[in-house]
Formats: C-alpha cells, structure tokens, sequence
C-alpha cells in the first residue's frame, strides 16, 4: 500500500471493504499523534482506492474503541499550540471522505473517539458501550467538531447536556437518542458490521458516494468548525487547562479558577 502506519494501526482490504482498526488496547485506545497523522493516511488511501466501497472503522480489545487523546501526552502539546496533525482550521475528521464508514463501536467511546464517530455513517455499538465528551471535567473543550456535529445529530437539550455536563450514556440511550444505529452483542459486532457493508457494496458506487457527499457538502460546515477553532484555542491556552491535566494525571480533585 506504500503507507506508513504506526504499529497501534492496522489497514485490511478485504474486497470492496477497508477495515481500519486502532489496535492500543492497552491505553484503551487511546490517540497519539502519531495516530491520528496515520488514521488520516489510512483513510485518504481508502477514499481514493476506486477498488474500496466501504469502510468499517474499529477497534482491538473489548474495554474501549477510543478514550481520545492521550491526556498526559498531547493536552500540553495543545496548550502550546501543537494541531496535532490538524492544520487546517475548518477540517474535522473524516469531513472529505465521501465513501460510507461504518463504525463498529466494541467499548468506551469517548472524547476523540466519540469526535470520530461523529464523521461517520452507520454506527454500531456492542452493548456494553458508552458514550460521552468528558473535556469539561479537566477544563478544555472538544474542539475536534463536536460543538458543530453534535447538536446537528442529536436533539439539542441531550447534545448540550453531554457537552456541559461531561457525563457519559449507555447503548441503549446512543439508540434512543439516534446517535447509533444498532446495538448487538459484542461477540456479533464485526459481523454485523460487515453485512452492513456488503450490502451498501451491492449499490451503484457512484450513486453512493454522491449521495454522502451532497449530504456532507450541503451541511456547509467548514464556516462553524473554524469558529470553533478560533474559540477552543483561549480554553487551550488557559491556566486551567494546565490544572485539568494536572488533575487527571494525579487523580486529584482540579481546582479552576476561570481563566
């Protein structure tokens, strides 16, 4: 494939399907830079391979799909201003990728993880999955689309209760809520994710990818991420953005002061 992935990514073709799974199970998968420069790689490459109709996006392990960002390793690298691989203010994961993704979630998803989610199509989830954007808790924000995605997605008052509140919910309510499509017993999610796909295969690829990108493309959404952009950077280089992390990593009680 000519790629240079980390070894905490892995890229399968299997037919028509691109399986992309992040595979640090034991940080619960959680994002390096390094990481999300390959993830970026992983699906450019998919999205411009006229052999690949779909992708399925997932994880290794059954604790987490994704907790977001290394905490201890990139909130200081973005509190001096590092993009961790994101220059560009108005792009968000996934926001040019107009083949179908489909997200088999296999545990906590979090943070970045639930960032990711939010650019993709058809989400499945194993039923012990969670879901929530816990930034505020340590004094940052989500600033990887979610203030622009979310309440698009969902309805308002559930999408600003997860954004101001950091707090976390079930499969079952993703469901209810219609953040995810389906939820299925862990041991059935790469199977039924893999159906889906098979099944958008069968359609006219043409006639698939229009379709997603009319939709992505006529949300104009590029104006509101650089806004968040603009927003997000005086939370990053806030003193309390320096005491979340603090916090977090000595698993102690933050004390904010507001600026």
């Amino acid at each position: 494939m000519g790629l240079n992935l980390p070894a905490s990514l892995s890229y399968e073709k299997r037919g028509r399907i691109a399986i992309i799974t992040m595979n640090r199970p034991e940080a619960m998968n959680s994002l390096t830079k390094e990481m999300l420069i390959g993830l970026e790689a992983a699906f450019e490459d998919y999205n411009n391979d006229p052999e690949l109709r779909c992708a399925i996006f997932t994880a290794s392990g059954d604790r987490a799909f994704c907790t977001g960002l290394d905490l201890k390793v990139a909130l200081p690298a973005l509190n001096e201003g590092d993009a961790l691989g994101y220059e560009d203010p108005a792009k968000r994961p996934f926001q040019n990728v107009y083949k179908p993704i489909i997200t088999a979630v296999n545990g906590v998803c979090v943070a970045g993880g639930l960032e990711f989610l939010l650019g993709t199509d058809i989400r499945i989830a194993a039923e012990h999955a969670k879901f929530g954007l816990a930034e505020v808790r340590w004094a940052v924000v989500p600033a990887g689309g979610s203030h622009v995605r979310l309440p698009q997605q969902i309805p308002w008052a559930i999408a600003m209760e997860m954004l101001l509140t950091g707090s976390t919910i079930d499969a079952q309510r993703a469901y209810d809520i219609g953040l995810i499509n389906k939820v299925v017993p862990a041991e059935r999610l790469l199977d039924e994710a893999l159906a889906y796909a098979e099944r958008i295969c069968e359609n006219g690829p043409l006639a698939v990818r229009t379709a997603k990108e009319i939709a992505i493309r006529a949300l104009n959404n590029e104006p509101a991420f650089v806004l968040e952009k603009t927003m997000s950077a005086r939370v990053f280089a806030s003193e309390d953005a320096r005491e979340g992390p603090r916090a977090f990593a000595a698993k102690c009680k933050p004390e904010y002061i507001g600026h």
